[in-house]
């Protein structure tokens, strides 16, 4: 961030700022797909006193040190994610509802592509 954007967001007593996820998770929930955003932080903004300006090797630091923490994070969650799946989940069938083409408009060639999001949908 600069300077100004910096400040704009400490006047808004923002903590953290990054960047959105909003439509990546809206169409991850129509296709079904679990979605969630991890963030973690690389450095201090530019507008903290007690702190120098960070350098690009710093950034790499922890960026280094965050990957570490995400693959152990990933190794978790793909050995535990089918012990947290509620069957009841609305997420379960959002695509009962997502698809509006009319079935004799999709193609083919339309549905052999989105066979691995949507098969159970569009065979019906």
């Amino acid at each position: 961030s600069t300077l100004a954007e910096s400040n704009l967001y400490r006047s808004w007593k923002a903590d953290v700022i990054g960047m959105t996820n909003m439509p990546e998770a809206k169409l991850a929930r129509e296709a079904e797909i679990r979605y969630a955003s991890v963030s973690m932080v690389t450095d201090y903004d530019c507008w903290h006193p007690d702190h120098e300006n960070v350098d690009v090797q710093q950034v790499i630091k922890v960026l280094l040190g965050n990957a570490a923490k995400a693959k152990n994070m990933i190794k978790n969650l793909i050995e535990n994610f089918e012990n947290h799946i509620d069957p009841k989940d609305p997420t379960n069938n959002c695509l009962d509802v997502a698809i509006i083409t009319a079935p004799e408009k999709r193609t083919k060639k339309t549905i052999d592509k989105l066979k691995t999001v949507a098969g159970r949908v569009l065979n019906k």
